[in-house]
C-alpha cells in the first residue's frame, strides 16, 4: 500500500492456529495484560497518533459461518475454508498490529421470525420450507406454493396478516426486479443471544489484543435484524422501500462515510459470494458517486474469505470469483494476508 515498507511484528505466543476452529472463552484480563506488555516490548504506539489511518473491515467472522458443524459453515472448495481463512486472518492482525488503526467487525444478527427463516412461510399443508434448499419467487406466491405464515403476523405486524402479506410479496418481487438473488430460506443462524452469533474465539482474541495494544476501540456493526429484509451487505439492506413507497430500512450512511474517510480499507470475512461481495459492491456504488479513484484505497484479502459451497446442492465459487474480478477492474487491490503493508507517514 503506497511506498514505504513497515516491519511486521512476530505472532504472540498465546496464538494457537489449531484452536481457530474451536469455541472457547477469551481470557480478557489476562490477554489485556499480555497486550500491554507486548505493546511496550515492540514499541506499539496508540492508534490516535497514526498519520496513515487503516481500517480492517471484517465481515461476519462469527461462529455460525466459521465453525464446522455450525449452521452455515462456509467450507469453500477445500471444505475447511473459513477455518483456514481465519488462521491467516489472525496472523495478519498480529503481524500488522502496529499499523491497523481500527478494526470493524460486522455482526449478522437475527431472530427466528424473519423473512428468510422457515417459520415465516408455509405451504398448503402447513409445512415450512426446507432451509438452504428453497428459494421463493413471486410466481411461488402467486400460485400459492408458499404463503406467509399467519401466526407470525402477531409478532411482526401487530396481527395484521394482510399487511404482512403485502410486505412479503413486494419484497420478493423487488428482489426479482433488481436482479438480486431470489429469496433464499436459510437455516436459523446468527441468532441474537446464541453462541452462533459470537465472533470466532481466536479472531475475537486477536481483535481484543489489538484494541488494548493500540488503545483503539473495536467498532462493531450490527446488521440483519430487520424482519422484513435480508441484509447481506453491512452498508444497506436488500430492499429499502416497502410496498407503499415508505422507508423499509436505511443505508448505513455513517459507516459509509467513515470508510471513505480512511486512507486504506482492508476487507476479509465470510462469505466471499454473499456478505463480502455485497458489502464491497455497495461500497463501490458509493465510491462511484464521490470519486471513482477512491477504489484504490480498498484492499481485498483474497486468502481470508471463501465462497458458499454445499457439495451437491450449490456452489457459488464462480459468482464470487467474478465479483472479485470486477472489483479489481474497478481499481481495488486483490492481495494476500502475507503481503507487507506499506505506508506513508507512520
Amino acid at each position: 500500500m503506497n511506498t514505504q515498507a513497515t516491519s511486521q511484528l512476530p505472532i504472540p505466543p498465546h496464538f494457537y492456529p489449531d484452536k481457530v476452529g474451536e469455541v472457547w472463552r477469551v481470557p480478557y484480563q489476562e490477554l489485556a495484560t499480555q497486550a500491554q506488555v507486548w505493546g511496550k516490548q515492540h514499541n506499539i504506539q496508540p492508534a490516535s497518533v497514526d498519520n496513515h489511518r487503516i481500517c480492517l473491515l471484517l465481515i461476519d467472522v462469527q461462529n455460525t459461518f466459521c465453525i464446522p458443524g455450525f449452521e452455515l459453515f462456509v467450507g469453500g472448495k477445500s471444505g475447511k475454508g473459513a477455518v483456514e481463512d481465519n488462521q491467516r486472518l489472525c496472523e495478519f492482525i498480529y503481524r500488522n498490529l502496529g499499523v491497523i488503526t481500527t478494526i470493524t467487525p460486522t455482526m449478522d444478527t437475527h431472530t427466528a421470525m424473519q423473512i428468510f427463516h422457515p417459520i415465516f412461510w408455509i405451504n398448503a399443508t402447513g409445512e415450512h420450507p426446507i432451509p438452504a434448499a428453497t428459494n421463493i419467487t413471486p410466481t411461488d406466491i402467486e400460485q400459492g406454493i408458499w404463503k406467509v405464515n399467519p401466526a407470525v403476523a402477531n409478532s411482526i405486524t401487530q396481527g395484521d396478516y394482510e399487511l404482512l402479506e403485502k410486505h412479503a410479496y413486494h419484497y420478493v418481487k423487488q428482489l426479482s426486479q433488481d436482479g438480486k438473488y431470489p429469496l433464499t430460506i436459510w437455516p436459523y443462524h446468527s441468532m441474537l443471544g446464541g453462541i452462533g452469533h459470537a465472533l470466532v474465539s481466536s479472531v475475537e482474541a486477536a481483535i481484543f489484543f489489538h484494541c488494548i495494544a493500540r488503545q483503539s476501540q473495536t467498532q462493531f456493526e450490527i446488521k440483519g435484524d430487520n424482519p422484513l429484509t435480508e441484509n447481506y451487505s453491512v452498508l444497506r439492506p436488500e430492499v429499502l422501500i416497502d410496498f407503499a413507497q415508505n422507508p423499509l430500512a436505511q443505508k448505513n450512511t455513517r459507516l459509509i462515510q467513515q470508510l471513505l474517510d480512511f486512507d486504506a480499507v482492508i476487507i476479509g470475512g465470510q462469505a466471499k459470494s454473499h456478505c463480502v461481495a455485497w458489502t464491497i459492491d455497495d461500497l463501490l456504488t458509493e465510491i462511484k458517486q464521490v470519486d471513482a479513484k477512491l477504489t484504490k484505497k480498498l484492499y481485498l484479502l483474497e486468502d481470508c474469505t471463501s465462497p458458499v459451497v454445499v457439495p451437491g446442492i450449490v456452489d457459488y465459487t464462480e459468482q464470487a470469483d467474478a465479483a472479485f474480478t470486477r472489483f479489481a477492474a474497478a481499481g481495488m487491490h486483490i492481495v494476500k494476508s502475507t503481503e507487507v503493508i506499506q505506508l506513508i507517514g507512520n
